[in-house]
């Protein structure tokens, strides 16, 4: 019995820091996922020499550490000095994972690029993801609340059905209007740039297919995993396309046409380009859009 009680509890807690890893990760793409597409921070981080490159840990450690005396990624409450030195390196680990996973999809970095110019990227790029993932909790609201729901009044079957539908309609029109919102927000300063051009070029399909799950999946991982606004509520909204995964799919697909508007409106692309650029394009911007259609999401 004593052995069951504590490979469950074991379990609670990997369960725990997995959440917390999630969290801090899904802050870190928030924030660090625009400059990702900043070319000028690309060409910076490829002449880093390493006394540079320690020298640029060294301070956004110390940033991560100071915003983790605030507040930080876990939920739990920091008890000593120890655990905000502990937490503010694990913070900084996140980051760097998280931008090495985006420079090598967006191939930033591939196995051409020397380790100091490989080194350099990830760690210039590593400075805004460590710094959502320190302020991942204060970025959106956390989902601390238990919802207390008062089901002893009665109420007239077919007017709660009626009332029901309407609700899920109403969810689901402002879901779609948060996605849209989020989306030009965040890939609106990205569209006219050359960077998507540039990317798009060296674009081969099962590249473009990773960057399509991988925007599925942080898009998923950002609403329904990492604890943020609402999460439990979100999962037990009764929309059209109300389930966690119906409703990420239908999110990507609004982002993606909001990613080809704006490419058209900013003359990125043309109706005598051929399609394949059309195809590029739109899912190369639809990465970072359908972040901002996330937290577009959560905002409402």
């Amino acid at each position: 019995m004593n052995k069951r009680m504590s490979k469950r509890q074991s379990r609670l807690v990997w369960l725990k820091e997995f959440n917390d890893i999630v969290r801090g990760a899904a802050g870190g793409f928030l924030f660090g996922i625009p400059l990702l597409y900043t070319f000028e921070v690309w060409q910076a981080g490829s002449y880093l020499k390493p006394p540079l490159m320690l020298a640029i840990l060294a301070v956004t450690y110390l940033v991560v550490f100071f915003f983790n005396r605030v507040e930080g990624f876990r939920r739990r409450k920091r008890t000593n000095l120890n655990d905000v030195v502990l937490e503010s390196i694990e913070a900084l680990a996140i980051a760097i994972v998280c931008a090495t996973f985006i420079m090598v999809l967006l191939q930033r970095i591939t196995f051409n690029t020397s380790l100091e110019e490989a080194l350099g990227k990830i760690i210039f790029e590593s400075v805004p993801f460590a710094l959502g993932v320190a302020l991942s909790r204060l970025i959106l609201s956390e989902d601390d609340s238990n919802d207390s729901s008062d089901n002893s009044r009665n109420h007239d079957d077919f007017m709660v059905q009626k009332l029901q539908k309407l609700e899920g309609a109403n969810e689901t029109l402002s879901d779609l209007g948060g996605t849209l919102t989020g989306a030009i927000i965040i890939a609106f300063s990205i569209a006219p740039t050359d960077e998507v051009t540039e990317l798009g070029v060296a674009a081969s399909p099962p590249r473009l297919i990773a960057i399509i799950l991988a925007s599925l999946f942080i898009s998923y991982m950002i609403v329904f995993a990492a604890g943020f606004a609402n999460q439990k509520k979100r999962k037990q909204q009764q929309g059209l396309f109300q389930t966690p995964e119906s409703e990420t799919v239908l999110s990507y697909l609004i982002s993606l046409m909001a990613s080809l508007l704006m490419l058209l409106f900013f003359q990125k692309l043309s109706f005598a380009d051929p399609w394949f650029l059309w195809v590029r394009y739109t899912i190369l911007l639809g990465l970072p859009a359908s972040i901002g259609g996330a937290a577009g999401r959560l905002a409402v």
